[in-house]
């Protein structure tokens, strides 16, 4: 299961299965994979005419066009700001972000995700509008040191500060016991959403039964206390 990309795609629904990528970096043409990927049409932007190009040529966006989006001008007759959604995935240019953030709200973009490269950066991006500010550095440093010091944690998405869904491979200490037995909402303050077994790791049982017994090496999903998750066995 792909848990950790549902906290970045989950603010960028749109009815109209329409997307405006702005800046075509690492981040930025990862955006537009993704989101061609699963069936969403995508016009990237970029001021960099070989991203534009190489873009089109990798097929990760089904428009690209070279442009300036600090001139309102430009956006407007790009056609982006028709868009429900617009994710400024310019990171570097700390001014160029502010800017185009401001322009898409100016213009009545409905939705705009912007990429921040800082904290400061971040505020400034609240400041003029945007409606969700993303950290993907800071956020791939946590997801790694979580993955150093605790490996049985496959995946996990935080629901808040305080509470995720993981993805958690069966420890040893819970190797055929019954999930009734574990209690793991009472002991660990989990809820078991469902389990993988017998080496299949592509295909879960949703909601087992609370007699299944699990095999250790299995996969389990569960939801609940982040404190409860560091105290899991694993």
């Amino acid at each position: 299961m792909n848990l950790s990309s549902l906290s970045f795609l989950r603010k960028m629904r749109s009815p109209n299965r329409q997307f405006a990528v702005i800046g075509l970096g690492r981040f930025g043409r990862a955006v537009c994979g993704t989101l061609n990927s699963l069936g969403y049409e995508v016009l990237a932007a970029d001021t960099d005419e070989r991203r534009v190009s190489q873009a089109l040529t990798d097929q990760i966006a089904a428009h690209a066009l070279q442009l300036d989006t600090t001139q309102p001008s430009a956006l407007k007759e790009a056609g982006i700001t028709d868009f429900d959604t617009v994710i400024v995935a310019i990171g570097n240019y700390v001014e160029e972000s502010i800017i185009t953030t401001l322009n898409l709200k100016e213009a009545g973009v409905k939705n705009v995700v912007a990429k921040a490269s800082s904290e400061i950066h971040g505020k400034l991006l609240d400041r003029v509008g945007a409606d969700h500010v993303v950290f993907p550095e800071h956020e791939m440093g946590c997801e790694l040191a979580r993955s150093l010091t605790s490996p049985g944690i496959l995946d996990r998405f935080e629901i808040d500060p305080d509470h995720s869904i993981a993805e958690v491979v069966v420890p040893e200490a819970f190797d055929q016991k019954t999930i009734v037995d574990l209690d793991l909402r009472n002991r660990y303050e989990l809820t078991l959403l469902a389990i993988s077994q017998n080496g299949q790791a592509d295909k879960f049982e949703i909601n087992p039964s609370p007699v299944t017994r699990l095999q250790s090496g299995g996969l389990m999903v569960v939801i609940g206390s982040n404190k409860g998750l560091e105290k899991l066995p694993v």
